[in-house]
């Protein structure tokens, strides 16, 4: 079974149906890829699972729980974290105090006194590349930066699930190859990733499944190696006849 399931969702704004009928599988120490056009609804897929979107029906299960009537603090404690396509930081602090500050409400919540807030804050801004910067205001930062600062906030939480949207934005082409290498490590140690990229590239070298959404409605599922050289796919959004990694 898969660490993270949704189960049919769907959501409406007013008379517009923004996500029909959504069933995705997310495996622990895997990444899966959500991609699509532009308002194909993955987002709001995100805040389905995050419990920052109502459904009108679905259910969001993690690890066998039924997660669908929880609020998003009692989510984020089951083990569910994620990245903002909009960066989500608390800018007028350095990026040390924003891991740290994800650290400390981790320790709070787990009452886990052993845990050392300053540590796991210190070897996360090691492990994605940051540490150099730690003491920057994060507001002054390059986009690219601001990213991985919202990403270690996100680990600090030490989450079972990590959901990240659209976090390669920002990011030159070595600094990407050296986050999809993290984003390995990270699924090589268990954790369960759902990755919304439109860097295709990117999300055909790290993932193991990919589902397409189009309309708000699952358009295909399958392997990167299926996905490019799915007819629909193509047609909506990839645009052409293969993408190679």
């Amino acid at each position: 079974m898969a660490l993270l399931e949704v189960q049919g969702a769907n959501v409406r704004f007013g008379g517009h149906a923004a996500v029909r009928d959504v069933d995705l599988a997310v495996e622990a120490g895997a990444i899966t890829g959500l991609i699509g056009p532009n308002g194909a609804g993955k987002t709001t897929t995100f805040n389905v699972i995050t419990g920052l979107q109502d459904t009108v029906s679905g259910r969001v299960v993690l690890d066998g729980r039924d997660l669908s009537g929880a609020k998003a603090h009692m989510r984020a404690q089951a083990g569910i974290a994620r990245t903002f396509q909009r960066l989500e930081v608390f800018g007028s602090l350095t990026a040390r105090e924003n891991v740290l500050t994800a650290a400390e409400i981790r320790r709070s919540w787990s009452h886990d006194r052993r845990m050392d807030p300053a540590a796991v804050t210190d070897a996360l801004l090691e492990r994605v590349g940051i540490a150099a910067v730690a003491h920057e205001r994060v507001d002054a930062m390059p986009t690219g930066l601001a990213r991985l600062v919202e990403l270690a906030r996100a680990l600090a939480t030490q989450p079972k699930v990590l959901l990240l949207d659209e976090p390669a934005s920002g990011l030159d082409e070595s600094e990407s190859q050296r986050f999809a290498d993290l984003l390995l490590e990270l699924a090589g140690e268990g954790m369960a990733i759902l990755l919304v990229e439109h860097d295709v590239q990117l999300v055909m070298q790290v993932c193991t499944t990919v589902y397409v959404l189009d309309f708000g409605a699952i358009l295909a599922v399958g392997t990167p190696e299926e996905i490019q050289q799915d007819r629909a796919v193509l047609d909506a959004y990839l645009g052409a006849p293969e993408v190679t990694a």
